[in-house]
């Protein structure tokens, strides 16, 4: 495994400093941060663990809300890849891959349908929901990207293609960071019970 971006470094915390991320391979010191660009969410802040409400913690877990600032002028398409960083191996894992989103100010609703979506790490186009082991806590990467090409990528594309097609185009990259730790559902030992 390469080393970890020493631009990138300040801005993730080490346990979530996966060299594989979509951000350490597109991103670059000029382009992190540029303008001001920068994601977050309602539902969380940087570095806080994810409501239950987005994990598989919960029967009706829906992807979270994701809000981002205007990129640089000449950003002609919004990229959202979100990845596992706390995964070993070579490449992360993958739980989100939209893009198609406006080059302006906007923002993604809880549960909401984004214009195109890619395949996560196990094959389908939707939000791959947290599902750490009980008590393991995992990091995730919430990256976004401006590009300065519209992609002609179909729906259904994979990370591979993805980031393959968005090499050399970026404008503007921004992350944001959360946790999660797996822990029983509620209805853990129900196994057990008498009915």
């Amino acid at each position: 495994m390469t080393d970890f971006p020493a631009w990138l470094a300040p801005h993730i915390p080490a346990p979530a400093r996966h060299s594989g991320l979509a951000v350490a391979a597109l991103g670059g010191a000029d382009t992190f941060g540029r303008a001001g660009f920068a994601l977050t969410s309602p539902a969380f802040r940087a570095g806080d663990e994810l409501d239950p409400s987005f994990t598989a913690g919960e029967e009706d877990a829906v992807a979270p809300p994701l809000e981002w600032s205007a990129p640089p002028p000449g950003s002609h398409e919004l990229v959202i890849v979100v990845e596992e960083a706390s995964a070993s191996g070579g490449e992360p894992a993958c739980h989100w891959l939209v893009w198609g989103l406006a080059p302006q100010r906007g923002k993604l609703l809880e549960g909401g349908v984004p214009p195109r979506t890619g395949k996560n790490a196990f094959g389908n186009s939707e939000w791959l929901l947290p599902d750490p082991p009980q008590g393991e806590t995992r990091h995730y990467l919430f990256q976004i990207f401006a590009t300065d090409l519209p992609l002609v990528l179909m729906p259904g594309a994979s990370r591979a293609e993805l980031l393959a097609s968005l090499q050399g185009t970026i404008t503007a990259c921004a992350v944001l960071h959360a946790t999660f730790t797996g822990g029983a559902g509620d209805d853990a030992g129900w196994e057990d019970d008498e009915f």
